[in-house]
């Protein structure tokens, strides 16, 4: 009898047919109350779990005795508890470098589109008040030559580091666990204090990951340390910032704009104050979501899945000790 997979998000059919192969795959398009108890009934027996977006907390592991890896399609791994899995010998695997271009790519459209107001001058025009030549109201801020502060210089962060210097001549300022001598000889990039980059930065983008030292790392007195002209983007995870904290920044003019692609609960209640601000890009939380990528992001989480349920070493373990 074939051993099972359990897999929690829709994937291609030729990604599908890869696990299949080898393994009796049980597919769910997402898990939410509707058929979470088919879900629970399905990883009894599940050899392997791969999917995204979905806690897999103590309550699925303890109905998975015989589980032995689980595929997130993601970098991400805030939807798991790595130490929990390892101490029932559980290996968890991401897909960390599939993604980097893309993610870089929506962290930099939200930095120009954020600075030359591309939203709200596109409702602008399609709302008809495009009547007269512009004046100063509509003016953004140039991107060119200014100073970005970038939170995390993992691959993220440095694809953006490069796209900065090298594409847009910017000074880059970035703060990380630890100095990164590679980005600072290729991208003349200055490793400095949390608060120093703050003080300094024209542009921020947040791209570590979230931990539990990372988790609302960017609060009140961080935002009152930036400047007026400031503009923040997060492409990471929502919870680094306090969203109470930064919508009221934004509404005092105490920042100038966001460009956000994550927030603390996603989706985005309609409710939300940010949706009321014209200084606010956001986005659906779009950071990997092109074809391309999501196709790579899945055969990749794919052959993590097949190589560690066959004993392979895989470079992409997550909860390593």
């Amino acid at each position: 009898m074939q051993a099972k997979i359990v897999l929690y998000k829709k994937v291609a059919d030729d990604v599908l047919a890869m696990l299949q192969q080898d393994y009796h795959v049980v597919q769910f398009d997402g898990v939410d109350a509707g058929n979470r108890a088919a879900f629970m009934t399905a990883v009894k027996d599940a050899a392997g779990l791969i999917g995204a977006s979905l806690k897999i907390d103590a309550e699925i592991l303890d109905h998975a005795p015989q589980l032995k890896a689980i595929s997130t399609i993601s970098v991400g791994v805030d939807q798991f508890d790595p130490a929990d899995l390892r101490r029932r010998g559980i290996v968890l695997l991401n897909t960390p470098d599939v993604l980097t271009e893309t993610t870089a790519d929506t962290g930099f459209a939200l930095i120009l589109a954020a600075a030359r107001r591309v939203v709200e001058m596109a409702d602008y025009v399609k709302q008809g008040r495009w009547t007269h030549s512009i004046g100063e109201d509509c003016f953004g801020t140039d991107v060119q030559g200014k100073t970005l502060g970038i939170i995390g210089m993992g691959r993220i962060g440095g694809a953006i580091a490069r796209r900065a210097s090298l594409g847009f001549g910017m000074q880059v300022l970035y703060n990380n666990r630890s100095p990164d001598p590679a980005a600072e000889t290729a991208y003349a990039a200055r490793f400095c204090p949390l608060g120093q980059l703050l003080q300094n930065a024209d542009f921020i983008c947040i791209t570590a990951p979230l931990t539990p030292q990372t988790r609302g790392m960017i609060g009140k007195a961080e935002l009152a340390q930036m400047r007026s002209s400031t503009i923040l983007v997060n492409i990471s995870r929502g919870s680094i910032i306090d969203e109470a904290a930064l919508i009221d920044a934004l509404e005092s003019g105490r920042l100038r704009a966001a460009g956000l692609d994550v927030f603390e609960r996603e989706p985005l209640p309609a409710d939300s104050r940010l949706l009321s601000l014209p200084n606010v890009v956001a986005l659906p939380h779009i950071g990997s979501a092109t074809h391309e990528t999501r196709k790579r992001m899945a055969l990749c989480a794919a052959r993590n899945l097949l190589d560690a349920l066959s004993g392979k070493p895989t470079p992409n373990v997550a909860n390593r000790a």
